[in-house]
């Protein structure tokens, strides 16, 4: 039913769907669930009360599961979930939430976390996510579904990251990526939309059309931001990609850069 490697240590308590491959000298905590197919290779740490999906991977050294860095963290329940079928490459550090910032860290499905990267407590990461390699994340970081963050970028605590949203490579991201925008620099500024991002996922010429729309009233008007949004509100109302950006813009924390 499974296939554990006989230098792994497995605890007793780990719970194991059939199909499940554990890797030689891999570590599995006693609250560990793991869904069918699922592959562990050698040498990966998964412990805490972590929940994985079916067919899934995680790659050798990868760290999933252990308490969160963070000072307020003491030993209390909290919980990590991670999706079907998403893979966690080599090198990755996936932390458990905090009871400050609701007890649960999530990755959703289909997901590619590269090598390095590090997610801390709380966040909140979609279905589809490409993170790159050496990308950190911050605490209470949201991201989207369909969001790509290139390689090497560092995104700030509690930053949220819209659908299909993009950063560049050595991105700096310190306040929110509306969905379907795309980011560069230190710190990181607009710098268009993720056009191609777009078409790939199925919309429309139309629907590409509306957003394009709203980006330039909303990022390359004049207008005040409260004046931008009722005007894209008002010539674009009907587009679930508009809304999708408005809504996201009034829900904001951290502000955006133009």
């Amino acid at each position: 039913m499974t296939d554990i490697h006989p230098s792994a240590v497995v605890s007793s308590g780990a719970d194991l769907d059939e199909g499940v491959r554990i890797g030689p000298y891999a570590l599995i905590g006693p609250h560990v669930r793991i869904g069918a197919g699922t592959v562990i290779h050698g040498h990966a740490v998964v412990d805490g009360w972590t929940e994985i999906g079916a067919n899934a991977q995680i790659f050798p050294f990868a760290s999933v599961g252990l308490p969160p860095q963070d000072m307020k963290y003491k030993g209390e329940k909290t919980t990590l979930r991670i999706g079907d079928g998403t893979i966690i490459r080599e090198s990755v550090t996936l932390h458990p939430g905090t009871a400050g910032g609701g007890g649960e860290t999530t990755v959703g499905v289909n997901c590619l976390i590269m090598v390095g990267v590090h997610i801390a407590h709380d966040c909140r990461i979609g279905n589809r996510v490409i993170m790159a390699n050496g990308t950190h994340l911050g605490g209470h970081v949201t991201i989207e579904d369909t969001a790509v963050i290139g390689a090497m970028c560092g995104v700030h605590q509690f930053v949220r990251i819209g659908t299909l949203a993009m950063s560049s490579g050595g991105s700096m991201v310190t306040q929110d990526i509306p969905p379907y925008c795309t980011v560069h620099g230190d710190r990181a500024r607009l710098i268009g939309l993720n056009t191609i991002g777009m078409e790939r996922n199925g919309l429309d010429a139309e629907q590409i059309q509306s957003v394009k729309r709203a980006y330039r009233i909303l990022f390359h008007s004049k207008l005040l931001l409260k004046d931008a949004l009722a005007r894209v509100e008002r010539e674009l109302a009907g587009s679930p990609e508009v809304d999708r950006m408005l809504k996201f813009i009034r829900d904001s924390e951290r502000g955006r850069r133009r």
